[in-house]
């Protein structure tokens, strides 16, 4: 079997990048999909978190990740972007995770570190914003609205639209 084939297999593109952060409390999960349709996300109790959605252009796109500890299924909120899907998962019990997936293997190469959300565990108790329960991120199945701020959350990932306008 030839390298090339070998990534075919892998079908790595089916993937939307997946930005993580964490507090004691919560992990934060950002799927970079504009314009996503269908979305539904599961968090089960032993740490499993799933997800799928329909790209623009219709294409298919899910993933399941086992997340390093215990989560409280009813305690998650996800807000639907026009370039991304934020969740904010609750964990069973406070505490800073070693890393984000129960493996010790290295992540998907679509997994990364969301450096603009990343706080240290010194660092929470001095920043508040992210660590208080008004984390910004409101429930999927709310009443749909804008925000005053929504645009700001594009900025602040750095995310790009190479689309010209």
């Amino acid at each position: 079997m030839s390298p090339f084939s070998a990534f075919k297999i892998l079908n790595i593109g089916r993937h939307p990048e997946v930005l993580w952060a964490q507090r004691a409390d919560k992990v934060y999960l950002t799927v970079a999909l504009p314009d996503a349709k269908d979305v539904s996300v599961k968090c089960e109790p032993q740490g499993l978190f799933s997800f799928s959605a329909v790209g623009v252009q219709g294409e298919s796109f899910h993933f399941s990740l086992e997340l390093y500890g215990k989560l409280k299924p009813e305690g998650y909120k996800t807000n639907v972007g026009l370039r991304n899907i934020i969740c904010s998962i609750q964990k069973e019990e406070k505490g800073w995770w070693k890393r984000l997936l129960k493996t010790v293997d290295k992540p998907a190469p679509y997994i990364k570190v969301d450096w603009n959300k990343w706080y240290d565990e010194d660092d929470e108790e001095s920043n508040s914003d992210w660590a208080s329960d008004g984390d910004g991120v409101e429930d999927i199945n709310q009443e749909e609205g804008s925000s005053e701020d929504e645009g700001m959350l594009y900025l602040t990932l750095g995310l790009h639209d190479c689309r010209s306008p």
